[in-house]
C-alpha cells in the first residue's frame, strides 16, 4: 500500500546560498507517527513547511518530490497549483505551530478562529460550525467549551491556547497532522496531557502525524518512526524502538545523552544548616484584584502567592518548581523588589556575610539602585530580552553607564571579558542580536547580568526555550560561573530534570503555595505530595519502555479537591507545610 505522504530527495535553499535542506527523504503511513528530530537550524520546520508550501518568498524547492496519496488520488505537491493547495491546507493536511500566542489572532475570539476552517472548507453555516467546534473543544479537554468559544487568546493559559490550536487542526478531521514543536513552551504536566490528547485523537481518527521536536523523550512516547536531522541532512532514520535503544550515529547518541533525566533515587541527604543567608522570604503573599466584566459585580481576588517562606544560603542554588500560574515568577519578582508583598510579608537581603539585612520590600530609590548592583535577573526568552536595535556592545555596557561605573574603555574591556567568560568571542560585540542563535543569546543575557558583579542571580526559566544540547551547555555554564564567582541562584523552572542538575534545595509550588520542599535527593527518592509525583511522572525520557504515566499526572495536576484525603483541600483552606523529617516539608493534614 502506498504511503500517505512520500518525500523524496528534497532540497531547499534561500537565494544564492547553499541549500539548508539537502536530499531529505521519508514516508509517512496512515495512522502512523513520524518524528523529525534535531536541534534548531537542522531544517525540520522548513521541510514541514515545504509540504504545505508555506515557505518564505526567498525560499526555493531546488529538487525532489512531495507525493500526497489520499486514497482517491495521488498529488505531487511541489507542482500542484495554488488553488489545489488551498483545498488541502487545513482540510486534509493541518499544522500545529510552535508558539500558539503568535499563531492565534489577538483580535478575534477563539471560537471564530477555529470555526473559520469549517467556513472555508466545509461551506457550513455559522450554527453548524459552532456546534462542531464546541464538540471539538469538549474533546480536547476544555472544561467550559462555551466560555472558551467566546474568549480571546490572551484570556487562556499557554496549555489552553495549545489545546485551541489542536482543536483548530483537528476540527476538519485531516488525514495528516504536522505538529511543529507543539509542547516546547509548555509545563511538563501540561505537555504530558497534550501529548496524551494528541495520541488519543490519532487513535480515534486514524490520521497520520509528523511530529517536529528536539526532545527525544517526547519521541519515545509518541513516534513509531524517527528521522534525525542535522544541518539539513538526515543523519539516521528508522523504527523508534531500535533507534532509541541503540543509536548508530554519533549525533543521535549525543542528543540522547544530552536529554535531561530525573536521576535514579539516591540516598537522601539533609540540607546543611547555614546561618549565612543571602536572601530570605518570610510570610510572603501577593494578592491581585481583577475587575469584573460587569459594572455591578465586585472585583475578584487572585492569590498569586500565599505564605511563602524561603531561605537561600550564600553560594547555593534554591530552585522554585511548578507549572505556569503557580506563582514562581511572582515570588522571584518580589525577591527582586519589582513587586511589593502584601502586608505582613518581608524580603531580607544581605550583600555580604554578616552584613545587616536590607528590607527589599521597603527600599527607597537610593537603596534600590544599590540593591540592583547586587541582584540581577536572567529572563526566560533570549529573543525578547535583548533589544534588536542595539549592538551587543551597547547592550552590555548599558548597566555600567546607568550606575556610572568606569570610563568608555574600561566598560568595553569588561564587556569583552564577560563574553569570554560565557564562551563567546570578543569580536561579537559589534553584532546585533539577530545574528546569534538561541543558545548564544542566552549566553549574552547571562553575560549582561554579570556586568555589575552581582552576588545574587535570579534565573527565570533560562533553558526552557532551548534545545536539549544547548540547555546542557547553559546549565554547565551557570554551574561554572556560580562556583567561580561564588554566586547565589534563585532558579525558576517547571522541569524537575533541569532542577535536579543544578539545585541544592527545591521548593515545589502549586497555585501560589509551596506544597513540598526538600533537597533534590530527598525529593526524587521520597516524593510525598501528589503534585510532586505528577511532575516526576510527567518528565518524558528517551526510553520507549518507560512511557509517561498519564493517570498519575492527571491526579497530581488536577484539582486539590480531588487529591488523596491526606493532601486534599478546598478554596483557600490549605493545610500547613509540615516537616516530615529534617529538611523535608510537605503541605498536608497532620
Amino acid at each position: 500500500m502506498a504511503p500517505l505522504l512520500s518525500v523524496k530527495d528534497l532540497s531547499i535553499g534561500f537565494g544564492k546560498d547553499d541549500s539548508v535542506v539537502r536530499g531529505v527523504s521519508f514516508d509517512v503511513a496512515s495512522g502512523e507517527t513520524l518524528a523529525l528530530v534535531g536541534e534548531s537550524g537542522s531544517g525540520k520546520t522548513v521541510t514541514c513547511r515545504a509540504v504545505l508550501r508555506i515557505l518564505p518568498k526567498a525560499a526555493q524547492i531546488r529538487s525532489g518530490s512531495i507525493q500526497f496519496n489520499d486514497g482517491a488520488s495521488s498529488k505531487e505537491l511541489v507542482h500542484l497549483p495554488e488553488a489545489g493547495m488551498r483545498d488541502l491546507r487545513g482540510n486534509q493536511i493541518a499544522m500545529i505551530f510552535q508558539e500558539p500566542m503568535r499563531s492565534l489572532s489577538p483580535l478575534h475570539r477563539i471560537g471564530n478562529q477555529v470555526a473559520e476552517v469549517l467556513w472555508l472548507h466545509g461551506r457550513q453555516s455559522e450554527a453548524e460550525a459552532k456546534k462542531k467546534v464546541l464538540a471539538c473543544f469538549e474533546r480536547v479537554g476544555f472544561p467550559d467549551p462555551e466560555r472558551t468559544y467566546s474568549s480571546y487568546p490572551f484570556e487562556l493559559s499557554g496549555g489552553m491556547r495549545q489545546r485551541a490550536m489542536i482543536a483548530m487542526a483537528m476540527v476538519a478531521k485531516p488525514k495528516l497532522l504536522i505538529a511543529d514543536e507543539p509542547t516546547t513552551a509548555l509545563d511538563v504536566t501540561t505537555q504530558a496531557q497534550v501529548l496524551g490528547l494528541m495520541k488519543e485523537l490519532q487513535r480515534d481518527t486514524g490520521m497520520a502525524m509528523i511530529l517536529v521536536t528536539h526532545d527525544l523523550g517526547v519521541v519515545a512516547n509518541m513516534a513509531e518512526q524517527v528521522v534525525v536531522m542535522h544541518k539539513g541532512r538526515v543523519m539516521e532514520a528508522g523504527a523508534a524502538e531500535p533507534l532509541l535503544s541503540s543509536p548508530a550515529h554519533a549525533y543521535t547518541q549525543a542528543l540522547i545523552k544530552a536529554a535531561p533525566k530525573i536521576p535514579a533515587a539516591a540516598a537522601p541527604k539533609a540540607m546543611p544548616e547555614q546561618k549565612d543567608l543571602i536572601l530570605e522570604l518570610n510570610a510572603v503573599s501577593k494578592t491581585y484584584s481583577m475587575r469584573a466584566g460587569k459594572g455591578w459585580k465586585a472585583p475578584s481576588l487572585i492569590y498569586a502567592c500565599r505564605g511563602i517562606d524561603l531561605q537561600l544560603p550564600r553560594g547555593k542554588t534554591l530552585a522554585i518548581v511548578g507549572e505556569s500560574g503557580s506563582g514562581k515568577t511572582t515570588a522571584a519578582r518580589i525577591a527582586l523588589g519589582a513587586e511589593p508583598p502584601d502586608d505582613g510579608g518581608e524580603v531580607l537581603f544581605r550583600a555580604t556575610a554578616g552584613a545587616a539585612p536590607i528590607a527589599v520590600h521597603k527600599m527607597d530609590r537610593t537603596a534600590r539602585t544599590a540593591f540592583q548592583r547586587e541582584a540581577q535577573m536572567v529572563f526566560q526568552d533570549p529573543y525578547s530580552s535583548l533589544s534588536p536595535r542595539m549592538r551587543i556592545l551597547d547592550t552590555m555596557v548599558e548597566p555600567l553607564e546607568i550606575h556610572g561605573i568606569g570610563n568608555r574603555a574600561e566598560r568595553r574591556e569588561k564587556a569583552g571579558d564577560m563574553l569570554q567568560m560565557v564562551g563567546l568571542s570578543e569580536d561579537m560585540l559589534q553584532r546585533y542580536p539577530h545574528a546569534f542563535s538561541g543558545g548564544q543569546r542566552q549566553r549574552l543575557s547571562i553575560a549582561r547580568a554579570l556586568m555589575l558583579n552581582p552576588s545574587l542571580l535570579v534565573c527565570d526559566e533560562p533553558t526552557s526555550a532551548l534545545d536539549v544540547s544547548v540547555q546542557e551547555q547553559i546549565l554547565r555554564l551557570l554551574e561554572q560561573i556560580r562556583d567561580q564567582k561564588q554566586l547565589s541562584y534563585l532558579f525558576i523552572s517547571h522541569d524537575l530534570a533541569v532542577v535536579a542538575r543544578i539545585a541544592d534545595e527545591v521548593a515545589v509550588m502549586r497555585r501560589g503555595l509551596v506544597v513540598e520542599q526538600a533537597t533534590p535527593e530527598t525529593l526524587f527518592h521520597n516524593p510525598q505530595h501528589p503534585y510532586t509525583k505528577a511532575l516526576i511522572a510527567a518528565q518524558p525520557e528517551p526510553d520507549i519502555h518507560r512511557p509517561i504515566n498519564l493517570q498519575l499526572v492527571a491526579q497530581g495536576a488536577g484539582r486539590p479537591e480531588d487529591w488523596p484525603e491526606h493532601f486534599r483541600f478546598s478554596g483557600s483552606d490549605a493545610p500547613p507545610l509540615v516537616p516530615l523529617e529534617p529538611g523535608h516539608k510537605v503541605r498536608c493534614h497532620v
